[in-house]
């Protein structure tokens, strides 16, 4: 301790001092990296219906075949969408179809059915306000002809103006050779 003491402590005690002093101000004054602001994107509905991959991502169960094509239906009926996106929509759902339901429509007959269908219900002022397929449970599997099939009830509740209507609406579904069950067809399902 005797090194430090008198002038020679004072000094080194002086310079410590100044050592943090500017070590702090150095601290203090130096401008921080800018943080890049990102913009997040948020997707509309149809961008999010579009982005699923159908080749890696097909729904595994009717009612998430029947659950996927009320979300496109959603899409045709509620949203705004360019002629583009229009076109890809009716192509996603179509993937969604049996092969002997697409053969009985080319892909241009189809577009142009669909374009008039979602024009009346648009003069119509209705909308899809919801949807609820059948749960799981309530699925009714069977064999026929060689084939699985699939037989289920989706729910659309569909406003018009201030009236919500329901429209009770039965699929057919059939496995294909990759095991995925695609859409025979639809009914609607008369009330008693």
């Amino acid at each position: 301790m005797k090194r430090f003491s008198g002038k020679k402590g004072i000094v080194i005690l002086v310079f410590l001092a100044c050592l943090i002093i500017g070590y702090y101000a150095y601290l203090s004054n130096r401008t921080k990296p800018e943080e890049e602001t990102v913009e997040v994107e948020v997707l509309t509905e149809v961008q999010t219906v579009l982005s699923r991959d159908l080749e890696t991502n097909y729904p595994p169960t009717p009612r998430e075949v029947v659950k996927y094509f009320s979300e496109i239906s959603k899409c045709f009926y509620n949203e705004e969408y360019t002629d583009e996106e229009l076109i890809q929509l009716a192509d996603k759902i179509r993937l969604l179809y049996d092969d002997e339901l697409v053969a009985n429509q080319d892909e241009e007959d189809y577009i142009d059915a669909l374009k008039k269908d979602i024009k009346d219900f648009n003069e119509k002022k209705r909308t899809i306000a919801a949807y609820e397929p059948s749960s799981s449970i309530d699925v009714e599997t069977f064999q026929e002809d060689g084939y699985d099939w699939a037989r289920l009830y989706c729910i659309y509740k569909i406003k018009e103006g201030s009236v919500i209507v329901n429209s009770n609406t039965q699929f057919l579904l059939r496995k294909d050779a990759k095991g995925h069950y695609k859409i025979y067809g639809w009914k609607l399902v008369e009330s008693e």
